[in-house]
């Protein structure tokens, strides 16, 4: 018989050639017979500090900081590890371009944590009044940086007098002194350091403009407070909920004090600083009546008596930590 195996015009007559042979490939071609040497001391440094970098717990309160400190770190080793035992100029190129990203973001961060320096003046009112509610510094200079100023009162100037000054201009809080709330030559109650001076004022006036003070709220000492436009205040705390939420609660806070202070005409600073209850309806709402509507009766004389009265009556019957 005939052999039907092809033979190329090339092979050599009388060899046959080895087919299985012929289409394999060495396998020394596409895998590695021995691992090439170990990099530089410096590559495997910036490795760690990618590892660093990426299991530090988020629950560490700087760590996003050293996250990128060490991502930063990092890509420098690498820069240092290609340039001069590797001569790699895409992996140089590459790590350049990450340590800049990098570096201006753990930037950016420490600049966030920087200390925020509170003015003296200010700082006594920051740590009692907005530091317990966590009003972060910064957003406190915000507050008290850009529309509003310190003022001051010698003994006996006025504030405010009634049926005179307009309640739509301002809202003040006192840092230093004791001013003396009256009506008609009526004592009311004293204000004291790190509390609103015109609080029942503010909250009864916010759907009703064009009001003027119904009392006369005279500086009992040097005084020095802190006063904002009422405007600019209001349009600037819209855009910061938080800060609004914050206001809403010292407003009525200050509120609720300055209905005790009614209660008990004698309570001095030291008894003031006790009263932290959350504000009620109730209580906003007495003493709105008493500083802006007892103008409105048609017996002032009679119904401030009788307001008073009623409010000492009322005290003696209950304890205090049933008040509203």
């Amino acid at each position: 018989m005939m052999d039907t195996t092809a033979v190329s015009p090339l092979t050599p007559l009388g060899v046959i050639p080895d087919l299985k042979n012929a289409t394999s490939v060495p396998f020394n071609e596409t895998a590695c017979e021995n691992w090439k040497e170990i990099h530089h001391l410096v590559f495997h440094v910036a490795n760690i500090c990618f590892a660093a970098g990426l299991v530090i717990p988020t629950t560490l309160n700087l760590h996003m900081i050293f996250l990128r400190g060490l991502l930063t770190v990092g890509c420098a080793l690498f820069i240092i590890w290609a340039t001069l035992y590797r001569c790699a100029l895409d992996i140089m190129i590459w790590n350049s371009v990450f340590l800049v990203v990098n570096l201006l973001h753990f930037i950016y961060l420490v600049y966030k944590r920087r200390p925020i320096k509170i003015e003296k003046e200010l700082s006594s009112l920051y740590k009692r009044m907005f530091e317990p509610l966590h009003v972060p510094p910064e957003l406190f200079q915000r507050l008290t940086g850009q529309f509003c100023n310190i003022q001051t009162l010698k003994t006996g100037q006025a504030y405010a007098a009634e049926d005179k000054t307009s309640v739509d201009d301002r809202l003040s809080i006192l840092l230093k002194g004791k001013m003396k709330v009256s009506y008609r030559g009526h004592f009311l109650h004293n204000i004291y350091p790190c509390a609103f001076i015109d609080s029942p004022e503010f909250r009864s006036t916010q759907m009703n403009r064009g009001e003027k003070f119904q009392v006369t709220i005279i500086a009992d000492d040097n005084c020095k407070f802190l006063c904002w436009s009422r405007e600019r205040l209001t349009y600037f705390l819209e855009t910061e909920p938080f800060l609004y939420e914050i206001f809403k609660y010292l407003i009525g806070k200050d509120i609720t004090n300055k209905l005790y202070s009614l209660n008990d005409p004698t309570l001095n600073d030291k008894a003031s600083k006790k009263i932290d209850r959350q504000p009620s309806l109730c209580s906003q709402l007495s003493v709105m009546q008493m500083r802006n509507s007892m103008a409105s009766t048609s017996d002032s004389e009679d119904g401030l008596q009788m307001f008073l009265r009623g409010t000492s009556s009322s005290s003696s019957l209950r304890p205090a930590e049933h008040l509203p």
